[in-house]
């Protein structure tokens, strides 16, 4: 605010200036001066009074309203927001790094020794189960299943003369026209012939079998994802010649530390990430628990199938998983907000001195333990039903008041 200096009414300029008196008492303007210096000088000095009486009001103003903005602001107290220390059940989560793997992998190999005469697939075609996958030069095979199907043949009529000369010696032995060992040794025969065209059956199944087992099929459905075995190559028992994966049921794999196997059971929920999809939490379950340990890495097994089928994956891509593991006990709980950590390895929250709207508040050392889902459990430091400070709580003093703005 600017202040005014209303001049006296009726008095001029010069009436104002200041007066000197000389040695005959007369008054009069100095002697040293000319007779209009003395004005001139007198404007300026009056102007400059104007000028300095003006900032100086101009600071006691804003001084004034700066003191009484801060005296309000100390009435009413600094905004902040608060939130309940609660007893509620702790999580822990385990991070656990896995991969994509599929539910099943082969490697198909031939049970018969031959030549590969055929390849009908290459890497990254799809099969069905049931379809061709490679054949062996069957040649060999077809015949010897003919010569063991004409060995059948000439054995069951073998048996069957020897079962039409076993009735003519019955009916002969009815009228005693024939001795009882003949009858007997015919006898003899047809359980002979018998069982010599079961053995030639079976070798003839075998040898339709061992022509069957030229050709190999995909036992399921699957993706072709390497091959080993060249057209013209001899291949035997054992030697793999196409590896087959199943991709319409994969699973990630986790190794989990030994410590948590018994808290962990099939059906369990947990969250994972792929890195072929950054930022975009799976929800998945358990499918199976691997109770074998690995020795060297003092881990077992975990299964995780994911519960949207349509997630494209592959094989081999990496990913992060969350295992939550409540425990059976219940902690003191408080959001993570509310941490204040210090370089000397302190961790202090700030609490309210009562549960009013306008309050105090006290810094306060506190104990954690394990971090969930935006929340920390409290070891040590502070009770069940507490209020702490979860935002303003940057710049607090200790006794300070606050007014609570919300809560959580």
């Amino acid at each position: 605010m600017l202040m005014q200096i209303n001049p006296t009414p009726g008095l001029r300029l010069r009436d104002r200036l200041p007066v000197f008196r000389g040695p005959s008492g007369r008054a009069g303007l100095p002697a040293a001066a000319p007779a209009r210096q003395p004005l001139i000088h007198g404007s300026e000095r009056s102007a400059a009074m104007l000028t300095d009486l003006a900032r100086s009001a101009a600071r006691k103003l804003a001084i004034g309203l700066l003191l009484a903005a801060t005296g309000a602001a100390a009435q009413s107290g600094v905004p902040v927001t608060v939130s309940t220390a609660e007893r509620a059940p702790v999580i822990k989560v385990v991070p656990l790094t896995g991969t994509v793997n599929a539910a099943r992998v082969t490697n198909l190999s031939p049970t018969v020794a031959g030549q590969v005469e055929e390849i009908t697939l290459d890497v990254g075609d799809r099969v069905r189960a049931g379809d061709p996958v490679l054949r062996m030069d069957r040649e060999l095979a077809r015949l010897a299943l003919e010569s063991a199907r004409a060995a059948t043949e000439q054995a069951r009529e073998e048996l069957a003369d020897a079962r039409r000369r076993l009735r003519d010696a019955q009916r002969l032995s009815e009228q005693r026209g024939i001795a009882e060992t003949e009858v007997l040794s015919l006898q003899s025969e047809v359980r002979r012939d018998t069982a010599a065209v079961r053995r030639l059956e079976a070798e003839q199944q075998r040898h339709a079998e061992r022509l069957r087992r030229h050709e190999l099929t995909a036992p399921f459905d699957a993706v072709v994802s390497q091959r080993h075995a060249e057209v013209g190559e001899w291949v035997t028992p054992g030697d793999p010649v196409v590896e087959l994966v199943a991709t319409d049921r994969l699973l990630v794999d986790f190794r989990v530390p030994q410590q948590y196997f018994p808290d962990v059971s099939v059906d369990q929920a947990m969250t994972v990430t792929l890195q072929a999809l950054p930022g975009r939490d799976l929800d998945g379950h358990i499918q199976a628990v691997v109770p074998v340990s690995d020795p060297s890495a003092r881990t077992f097994l975990v299964r995780v199938s994911l519960d949207d089928k349509r997630i494209p994956m592959t094989p081999g891509m990496s990913a992060a998983g969350k295992l939550r593991l409540t425990r059976s006990q219940e902690g003191v709980v408080i959001s993570r907000d509310a941490l204040l950590r210090y370089p000397d390895g302190r961790t202090t929250v700030w609490v309210l001195d009562n549960g009013g709207d306008t309050a105090t508040v006290d810094e306060r050392n506190v104990d954690i333990g394990v971090a969930f889902d935006g929340r920390v459990e409290v070891v040590a430091g502070l009770a069940a039903g507490t209020p702490v400070v979860v935002e303003g709580n940057e710049a607090l003093q200790p006794g300070q008041r606050v007014e609570v703005r919300g809560r959580r």
